[in-house]
């Protein structure tokens, strides 16, 4: 156990559980084998009912500022890293989702807490929509590659928070999908009228309304054409049964969303020409763009805007526990339509609001980040999932 270096105890825990399957897509630990791990952030006297739990697919977010300031104001939080932690080329969600699962139960059996909310910061908030929908009505019984799954032990949330989140990995990837790009094994290969970043010659923000309606059919068609090169490669393995039954490859030019060129679209306070990750022209064809590597299965999964279930507007309305959502005003990530769309697609009791100014992280902003967690704290407590608070340090 290790002490933080203001005011809560910040303990690691390893879950390890079995599970069968085809073949491993992660290293090490042993096949048949899953280890998954987390961190208990906890103030000696905080309270021992509550407890929010933080996961996203890839990320581990112990470190950011919104969960550590829960934990110095005395809510516990498990911040959850999944099987695929800082990598998620062969990421399969529905896996994230028993890792999930295994989470919660956890929380409920081995640590005793009663209220377990689900805290879906960015990427995570569609893991949490999707998670809670499957634990109230178990609807998929195969990832969309077709590998069963069973989610009928799946232990339900009390409540559930959206916070600077995106709708779907699927749907924010390929809203930044270069619609430019015709040849996946060359991003050089571009039609000049799409590109958003050519040297000279190319389309100039601010961007007509028909410009945009036809960049984003170009890059829905080019997702749908990915996936169906992969349905087809997939098809041709299962033919050859043999041992052989997967493909890596690169997707190319991942970070070409107008919005970040131009402020007009989609508004908020973001500042133009930057994303979460730096200069969108860089990104766009850098290492750690969205889906660089892909397998097969992940693709289906993750960011196939037609296939993958890890969709906040297609699992929403089975979501009934209460919700609240949260959109930062200068998100530089998720935009304000994402967040209307959570909003919208919730079927339960649900609150809304919007943080004035900030940006995605809270990096630099302790109004902002005090804010929201105040807002937070309120809603825990108007819906009786929050109690015995003690007095803020």
């Amino acid at each position: 156990m290790t002490r933080d270096r203001i005011d809560f105890e910040n303990t690691p825990f390893l879950i390890k559980f079995s599970e069968a399957a085809r073949f491993k897509e992660t290293y090490g630990g042993g096949e048949g084998n899953v280890l998954v791990e987390g961190r208990h952030m906890r103030r000696p006297d905080a309270t021992k009912d509550t407890v929010l739990i933080f996961m996203h697919p890839t990320a581990t977010i112990d470190t950011l500022p919104m969960p550590r300031e829960f934990a110095r104001r005395g809510v516990p939080v498990l911040a959850c890293a999944s099987r695929y932690p800082h990598n998620d080329s062969a990421l399969i969600m529905e896996k994230v989702l028993i890792d999930l699962g295994q989470y919660v139960r956890y929380a409920r059996e081995k640590l005793g807490y009663k209220h377990v909310v689900l805290a879906g910061w960015s990427g995570g908030a569609s893991l949490s929509v999707y998670y809670q929908a499957q634990a109230e009505k178990p609807t998929v019984t195969a990832t969309p590659a077709g590998e069963p799954v069973d989610f009928s032990g799946l232990m339900r949330a009390d409540g559930i928070m959206q916070l600077a989140a995106h709708s779907s990995r699927a749907r924010i990837m390929t809203e930044s999908m270069d619609a430019s790009i015709r040849n996946e094994l060359d991003p050089t290969d571009r039609d000049p009228a799409l590109d958003l970043y050519a040297k000279s010659g190319g389309p100039q923000a601010p961007y007509s309304a028909d410009f945009v309606a036809r960049y984003r059919a170009a890059q829905v068609a080019r997702n749908r054409k990915i996936t169906a090169w992969v349905r087809d490669t997939l098809e041709d393995l299962e033919r050859r049964k043999g041992p052989d039954l997967e493909r890596c490859f690169v997707v190319h030019g991942t970070m070409a969303d107008p919005r970040w060129l131009d402020p007009a679209l989609d508004p908020n306070e973001r500042i133009p020409g930057r994303c979460y990750i730096g200069n969108p022209a860089v990104a766009n064809n850098g290492p750690i763009g969205l889906a660089r590597f892909c397998t097969l299965r992940s693709w289906l999964s993750q960011w196939s805007i037609d296939d993958s279930y890890a969709n906040t507007e297609r699992q929403g309305a089975q979501v009934t526990i209460p919700a609240l959502v949260i959109g930062n005003g200068a998100d530089d990530a998720c935009p304000p339509s994402h967040t209307e769309m959570i909003h919208a697609s919730l079927g339960g009791p649900k609150q809304f609001h919007v943080i004035r100014g900030a940006n995605h992280y809270y990096l630099g902003q302790r109004d902002q980040l005090f804010e929201a967690i105040d807002i937070c704290i309120d809603w825990m407590q108007r819906n009786k999932l929050l109690d015995g608070l003690p007095a803020r340090q």
